[in-house]
């Protein structure tokens, strides 16, 4: 029985009930409806999931709401057990996965890409601010279209930043605290042509 495995029926159906829809948020008497169970049961299993980080929450109009947290480390493979969706939204099987090589083709479709750094979820480090981070004089729908196609096989929601690679380049110069955080956490650099992080070593 999974109820066995995850310790309680209320988080099966919580694990359900927020992996079957990234990105929407619920409050605490809207997800007791929804799952059919005791208000107290299902504060506790929040508290808990909250402290694992599998889900997080948001005040808004002092309602406080609860949605997955797309960046947990095991998000991809929980979804695949509990998610009941299409399964062309959800993440390739492991052996089909992007490799790094295959993420660098998909990048080399903006034209005017300058360099592009993998971090975040894509290094398995999911409290970093960004996940990729892409400097260069690129179009932003055609930037918005190539990110989309990386979710889809990630099965998960990509935090990006595009810079033009003049303004890279000043913050880059002057220590910018976002730019430092992401150089001096663990990355991996698929593309620079201009070698200005060969450089700055």
């Amino acid at each position: 029985m999974i109820d066995a495995l995850f310790g309680s029926k209320t988080r099966v159906k919580l694990l359900h009930l927020f992996l079957n829809n990234p990105g929407k948020s619920f409050y605490v008497r809207e997800i007791t409806r929804k799952i059919d169970e005791q208000i107290n049961s299902v504060r506790r299993e929040l508290a808990n999931m909250l402290k694992v980080g599998i889900i997080k929450n948001n005040n808004v109009d002092n309602k406080l709401y609860y949605e997955i947290n797309q960046r947990y480390e095991y998000y991809v493979p929980l979804r695949a057990i509990f998610g009941d969706g299409d399964m062309t939204e959800m993440a390739l099987p492991a052996n089909q996965k992007q490799t790094e090589d295959d993420i660098t083709a998909i990048l080399s479709e903006l034209k005017g890409l300058k360099l592009a750094v993998l971090s975040g979820v894509f290094v398995s480090q999911p409290n970093s601010p960004v996940d990729l981070l892409l400097v260069g004089d690129v179009s932003a729908a055609k930037t918005k279209s190539v990110v989309s196609e990386l979710e889809k096989h990630e099965g998960r929601e990509i935090n990006y930043s595009l810079m033009p690679y003049d303004d890279f380049y000043y913050r880059f110069s002057i220590r910018d605290k976002f730019l430092t955080g992401v150089i001096k956490s663990k990355h991996r650099v698929v593309i620079d042509t201009e070698k200005i992080l060969d450089k700055s070593e």
